[in-house]
This record gives structure tokens, C-alpha cells and sequence, in this order.
């Protein structure tokens, strides 16, 4: 798991440049409350149907520590989750929920500094019936995310790098991150304004 703990320190912005468009979340999966750091960690993931979030709360005693539980819900007319969830998921060493839904007791997920990104908050808990299997392909926030893909989340939003290139990306966000350090901010805005003034040449500018 070290290559995934390694993204801890990668921006999702950087990991946006290199992946593209269709690895982000959408912007309503988003912070809760605001997070006092970045949130990395290999996926767990769990399908819950409309209405029932069973399987949201066995997978807090089933994922490893350091996991970030990603769901695929339903429908956002039920809580997957509330404070005590969250606090034996906290305690259990669960990096955070990253929830296609909505869950409850905001107040105290806040007050405990869990950090949970999903759609919302409502007051009404769902059910607990429907059985599903553990560690499948999900779809949250528009992105396909299979089990042991990094999850990187932060208050720029939620971004998935596929288990198969983690090492890859990981290397070439810290060469990207290397590179734009050592630039100082006026050869960037010379760079930039090079680029800019030859593509609007390019249409026919003339501005």
C-alpha cells in the first residue's frame, strides 16, 4: 500500500492534468465540512440500492485501515450513514467515505473530523436489508472505481487512479510538481502569455 499512501501529498489538480476529465468526481460529491487535510487511501468499495445502506455498515468492519470506502447509492432520499458510523469507522482507522448519496448527523461527523464527500445531508435513515457483495466495480460521481484504485480527496475534489498505473502516475505527478517548483511564476506568465497570444493568432485574433 506504500504507493498509495505516496499520493498523500499529491494535489487532485495535478492528478487532474495527468488522468483527464473522466477520472474526477463530479462537483457534487464534495466535502461535508471542511477538511483540514488531503485524504488518500485504496478504494473499498460497496453498491447500496435505493433506500438501504446495510452494506455501508459492514463494510466499516470489513475494510482495512488506511481504506477509503467508496459508495454507489441509490438514491439521495436516505442516509447511508450517521455519527456513530462514522465514529467506529474513524476508530477503526477508515481514511474517509467518499458516498454517491447523502448521510446524517453532519454536526458530529464534523465535530469528530471525520471526512466524509458526498451529495448532501438528509435526516432520514435508510433500511437495512439488502445484501450485495463487497469489492465490485462501482460507479460514484461518474467515475467507474474498482476496488484497490488511490483514492486523492480534497477540498478540490475526488479523484480515482486506476490500480494498474498508481505507480506510474504517482512518479509522474511528483516530476510534474518538481517541474512547476522550480519555475518561477515570471517564466510561467511568459510561457503562458506565448501560448495564449499564438493560439488566438492560430484563430485568427488579432486583438
Amino acid at each position: 500500500m506504500s504507493d498509495v499512501n505516496g499520493f498523500q501529498s499529491i494535489p487532485p489538480t495535478t492528478l487532474a492534468d495527468l488522468l483527464g476529465r473522466e477520472q474526477v468526481m463530479d462537483i457534487g460529491i464534495r466535502p461535508l465540512w471542511p477538511s483540514p487535510r488531503r485524504v488518500a487511501g485504496p478504494a473499498f468499495t460497496v453498491q447500496c440500492p435505493p433506500g438501504d445502506n446495510l452494506m455501508l455498515h459492514a463494510a466499516i468492519y470489513r475494510a482495512e485501515p488506511g481504506s477509503v470506502i467508496v459508495v454507489e447509492a441509490g438514491d439521495v432520499d436516505y442516509a447511508l450513514a450517521g455519527g456513530n458510523v462514522c465514529a467506529v469507522a474513524q476508530r477503526r482507522g477508515i481514511a474517509a467515505f467518499v458516498v454517491d448519496g447523502v448521510i446524517r448527523d453532519l454536526a458530529e461527523v464534523r465535530e469528530m473530523g471525520f471526512p466524509v464527500f458526498a451529495r448532501g445531508v438528509i435526516p432520514v435513515p435508510g433500511t437495512k436489508k439488502a445484501a450485495r457483495p463487497l469489492g465490485g466495480r462501482v460507479r460514484c460521481g461518474g467515475v467507474n472505481v474498482n476496488a484497490g484504485d488511490a483514492v486523492v480527496a480534497d477540498e478540490e475534489g475526488v479523484v480515482v487512479v486506476p490500480h494498474a498505473r498508481r505507480e506510474q502516475v504517482l512518479l509522474d505527478a511528483r516530476a510534474k510538481l518538481a517541474k512547476e517548483a522550480d519555475e518561477s511564476l515570471d517564466a510561467w506568465e511568459a510561457a503562458h502569455r506565448a501560448r495564449i497570444d499564438k493560439i488566438l493568432a492560430e484563430n485568427g485574433f488579432e486583438g
